[in-house]
């Protein structure tokens, strides 16, 4: 059962980037985003109800589970929209990667946890990694171009998401159960991507082809409400520390799918930057002991 759902976690996060890049196109991407959040949410709360689960709490554990929704379900998905406009979802799945190393950091800010020396070596790794990936971008840095933006807009979204990390970690060392955590903070999320639609104009209008209909249910049902389940599962089955290894995978699915779906182009410097950054980010996950940390993303895509 733990292979099963191990499996599941990588291959469902690993293919929802292009899910997403099939989204792109006649709805605008805060629309999209905002569709997405609030089928989950709707799914999660039945799950909740039918479960019978207390989902009463306080105004202020509200805020806080509204912040988490703001940083991992709204702003930061809005920007990773974006940024997949102008980058194959592959490359959007790896930039995605450094949130790994991104938790690490923002934990060590916020919660002033300790960063051992091999999480710097394997930050490093990542950053030598990333550059070799996008080294086209790299050595023609110019915001007006597509593949630039876009490399820009992704981690700013991983950043954000990793912040929203935090947010989910304080919550929980708050004692608020995960499920109901996560299900307002998705529909949260979705509010706030609502205003953001509202604020810049946007009409919600929705796009009735197979294509965007199909890839909004992939990422709102599969991806969302039913790849959570599954990692919330397989961690309270094996811990946060063997699972966090699932999250080095995500980047290998990605980018087969967009090469066999995009028809994205492999060269020495992506194999090269490709092992660097899962090197980096194994690194970062292993301790000298053999044992893994806890510090993987609570929340993937």
């Amino acid at each position: 059962m733990n292979f099963l759902l191990y499996s599941a976690a990588v291959l469902v996060f690993g293919s929802a980037w292009l899910g997403i890049k099939y989204q792109l196109g006649v709805v605008a991407p805060e629309v999209s985003v905002a569709y997405r959040f609030v089928i989950a949410a709707a799914i999660l709360f039945l799950y909740c109800l039918a479960a019978r689960l207390a989902m009463r709490f306080t105004l202020r554990e509200h805020a806080f589970m509204a912040l988490q929704g703001l940083l991992l379900f709204s702003v930061n998905q809005f920007l990773i929209y974006l940024g997949t406009q102008y980058l194959a979802s592959g490359l959007v799945a790896v930039a995605f990667s450094t949130i790994v190393v991104m938790n690490i950091g923002n934990g060590a800010l916020i919660f002033r946890t300790s960063v051992p020396g091999r999480v710097t070596v394997g930050a490093a790794l990542g950053l030598v990694g990333i550059t070799c990936v996008f080294w086209p971008e790299v050595r023609a840095f110019d915001l007006s171009r597509g593949g630039t933006l876009g490399l820009v807009l992704v981690l700013a979204g991983t950043y954000l998401a990793s912040l929203g990390n935090m947010a989910a970690m304080r919550n929980q060392a708050r004692g608020l159960p995960v499920m109901q955590c996560m299900t307002y903070a998705m529909a949260y999320g979705a509010l706030f991507t609502v205003f953001i639609a509202l604020a810049r104009g946007q009409p919600f209008i929705f796009d009735p082809s197979l294509k965007y209909s199909l890839s909004l249910v992939y990422v709102a049902v599969i991806t969302t409400a039913f790849g959570f389940w599954c990692y919330l599962t397989l961690l309270g089955r094996i811990g946060a520390a063997r699972t966090a290894y699932s999250a080095v995978l995500y980047p290998i699915v990605a980018l087969a799918l967009s090469t066999a779906f995009e028809g994205f182009r492999w060269t020495v410097l992506t194999v090269v930057g490709l092992v660097f950054i899962l090197g980096g980010n194994i690194l970062v996950l292993t301790r000298t002991d053999g044992a893994m940390t806890g510090a993987a993303p609570k929340g993937s895509i």
